[in-house]
């Protein structure tokens, strides 16, 4: 293996005060980054890879970079001047309680609460008296925090519960078992499960779902076989059942019983997009898994039942979602009859208190419906406001339900809902230090390259002058059917305190518009993804909300590939680009972990040369070019990242550091002990939250905050 170095680059950042005449530097000694002689060859087209042993996450080299970029990172980032200041406010607006909507379950009356820098949220109960007491507390599941609580599911009765845990951010979770009346734990814990739910059948077990161990490295190792199992109380878990899986190779499989214990309903897919749908009847010994939808071409789930009728919401023949009805004992779609028919706004639905809640987004904002089982349209809800609403779920013997309310300016408010008036009443609204009143939110539709209308929603403080000067954060993620509905942040909360202005842009790729607008954003059409997002930033400019010398673009995951293929693109268009846990790395994204279930979105190099070709021209690892001035970058990642593997990260830097020209520092920020972000501390999520910003308002040419409040 031939060894070489990068040579070591000193780079110097001068920035001028905007409001001094000061000058300030800050020298960058970007660490040697090992060069090796690695080639893959693609349909006959070698490509070399020069950092492909980043991708060894258990190596001693590996660990030894992440040290000393870390070193060189975190030595920029405190030498910014008001990044303490920036901390310290966030801290004090992210300072207040929050407590969750409440549930029963059995004789209690459980919820979530944060003091409000805890960094796990807390799990209270209450009994028939009002006695409160702590139910879980997962700050105190391991000694830095970094153990979180996933999932929590109760038996039917409340009696019994089962909770999964997740360690440094992995998606390998830990189930713990309970006699949930007494917090009893009842027997060994249920280890390497992922992606999975837990449902309990009766109070005699409950479905779970994971993959084999993989050899080698668990958090990067490629799990392609996904299995549902069934639990039995009392017994071990070398013994638990396997119920699908074992014959039929699935990438994602799920399980869950209906309330009333009579079905187990299995989903099970190749890809994040469509899915088979299965049911089997649990009151008839031996009976066999019955198939609803045999094929991958839709996305369908059953919301509810009464006796043998089933409630599925599907997109077969519905781009924007529908609801239809079917009886168990012939489920097949050619038997579905309407229930709640597609309409030009897309639906996710609900069940609570005796109703069906239809949700509807309507050019990213919500709309609720509530219907009764025979399909009776009963009211239309009023809203607070224009935002997004979710909620409206419970058992069917619930009068009173709860749902949240929120967008970009107002902190998330819980309204109790009674099911038969209709009436929302204000249950816990937040105390927040952030004066909601002095911003607004505006939604605009720009034309992309090829004229589609993208919306866009674009907030700042009330009197923002429009002259091209202010720093603004345009966010995007664009893939998987994933919609960004308007949700306030105290982080964003903070950047528009310092007159930032915060844009996000409901791009193709995502679900805002239905299955047609995602498949618009996928595989040989992913290039429409990029062109919105370069014509949102472009929109910003010629409106003169900002300049190419106050923009930053951000996005997670796969908008960390947004992030990446527009500015390697487009590098003059933003001054700083902020690529978190971002999937950068097009050629083997698929090779790690459950990625190659990802195809629907991206398509594979090995499919066929056309998608090769394709994928090599935006591969953001693959188009850093050497001469090129790229913007002020700041990679974040997590090096337990186990969905986005971290190599993608690593591998993207040492591109930049080794090629890029001029004088914008290209950064990596490497979180310890966190993953692709759930569960990570509230500690750790304000650190970074607070050196992207300091990172980006330094870059923009500040030496001090724009407002010092």
């Amino acid at each position: 293996m031939k060894k070489t170095f990068i040579t070591m680059v000193v780079l110097t950042t001068i920035l001028s005060c905007k409001t001094e005449e000061k000058k300030t530097a800050i020298t960058v000694n970007y660490p040697k980054t090992k060069m090796v002689d690695s080639v893959t060859t693609y349909f006959g087209t070698e490509i070399k890879d020069p950092y492909r042993w980043l991708e060894d996450d258990k190596s001693a080299e590996t660990a030894a970079w992440v040290k000393a970029e870390n070193e060189v990172t975190f030595d920029y980032l405190e030498k910014i001047p008001f990044r303490k200041a920036l901390k310290e406010r966030m801290e004090k607006l992210w300072n207040y309680e929050k407590i969750s909507a409440p549930f029963k379950e059995g004789d209690f009356t459980y919820y979530y609460k944060n003091d409000g820098l805890q960094n796990q949220s807390v799990m209270y109960r209450k009994d028939k008296d009002g006695k409160e007491e702590v139910f879980l507390d997962p700050n105190g599941f391991s000694s830095d925090a970094t153990t979180s609580l996933a999932n929590v599911s109760f038996s039917k009765d409340g009696s019994l519960v089962a909770y999964s845990t997740s360690a440094a951010g992995s998606d390998w979770n830990t189930i713990t078992i309970l006699n949930a009346v007494t917090k009893e734990k009842l027997e060994t814990e249920i280890l390497d499960v992922k992606f999975s739910g837990i449902s309990w059948y009766k109070n005699e077990g409950f479905y779970y779902s994971s993959y084999d161990k993989p050899k080698g490295s668990q958090l990067s190792a490629k799990t392609d076989q996904h299995k549902l199992y069934f639990h039995k109380l009392g017994t071990a878990q070398k013994d638990d059942k396997v119920i699908f899986g074992l014959n039929e190779k699935r990438r994602y499989v799920g399980g869950g019983v209906t309330d009333d214990n009579k079905y187990l309903v299995i989903s099970a897919s190749t890809s994040t997009s469509g899915n088979e749908l299965y049911i089997k009847d649990l009151e008839q010994p031996n009976s066999k898994i019955v198939t609803v939808v045999n094929n991958f071409d839709s996305d369908n789930s059953i919301i509810d039942n009464v006796g043998s009728k089933l409630f599925i919401s599907t997109n077969r023949g519905a781009p924007n979602q529908k609801v239809v009805t079917v009886d168990a004992s012939n489920p097949t779609p050619a038997n579905w009859k309407p229930f709640i028919n597609e309409t030009k706004d897309v639906l996710s639905t609900s069940t609570g208190g005796g109703s069906i809640f239809a949700n509807y987004m309507k050019d990213a904002v919500s709309f609720v419906q509530q219907y009764d089982y025979d399909g009776k349209l009963i009211r239309e809800i009023k809203l607070p406001g224009v935002g997004t609403a979710g909620g409206f779920s419970g058992k069917k013997d619930e009068t009173t339900l709860y749902y949240s309310f929120t967008n970009y300016i107002t902190p998330g408010t819980i309204y109790s809902y009674d099911s038969k008036t209709g009436v929302s009443k204000e249950y816990q609204k937040p105390k927040v230090d952030f004066a909601s009143t002095e911003y607004e939110s505006k939604q605009v539709f720009y034309p992309s390259k090829d004229g589609t209308k993208i919306p866009m929603i674009i907030t700042y403080k009330k009197g923002t002058e429009l002259n091209g000067k202010n720093p603004t954060v345009l966010y995007g993620y664009g893939g998987f059917n994933i919609s960004l509905t308007p949700s306030f942040s105290i982080a964003n909360a903070v950047w528009l305190e310092q007159g930032g202005i915060y844009a996000v842009a409901n791009l193709r790729g995502g679900g805002e518009y239905g299955k047609e607008w995602h498949d618009a954003g996928t595989q040989l059409k992913k290039q429409n993804v990029f062109d919105d997002f370069i014509a949102a930033a472009e929109y910003l400019i010629a409106q003169k909300y900002t300049s190419s010398d106050f923009l930053a673009i951000r996005g997670g995951s796969n908008g960390g590939l947004l992030v990446g293929a527009v500015m390697t693109q487009r590098p003059e268009l933003m001054k700083v680009a902020l690529p978190a846990v971002g999937v950068l790395d097009m050629l083997r994204y698929h090779t790690f972990t459950a990625g190659a279930g990802w195809a629907y979105d991206y398509g594979t190099a090995e499919d066929n040369k056309e998608m090769f070709d394709y994928l090599l021209k935006y591969s953001p690892v693959h188009n850093v070019k050497a001469g090129v001035s790229y913007p002020a970058t700041l990679v974040t990642t997590g090096d337990h990242d186990d969905r986005v593997v971290p190599a993608h990260s690593f591998k993207f830097a040492a591109e930049l550091q080794a090629k890029q020209t001029g004088t914008n520092p290209v950064l990596i920020r490497i979180e310890t002990n966190a993953g692709h972000g759930a569960g990570k501390p509230v500690s750790k999520t304000i650190e970074e939250a607070a050196d992207i910003q300091a990172f980006s308002l330094y870059n923009m040419g500040y030496t001090e905050l724009p407002n010092k409040k």
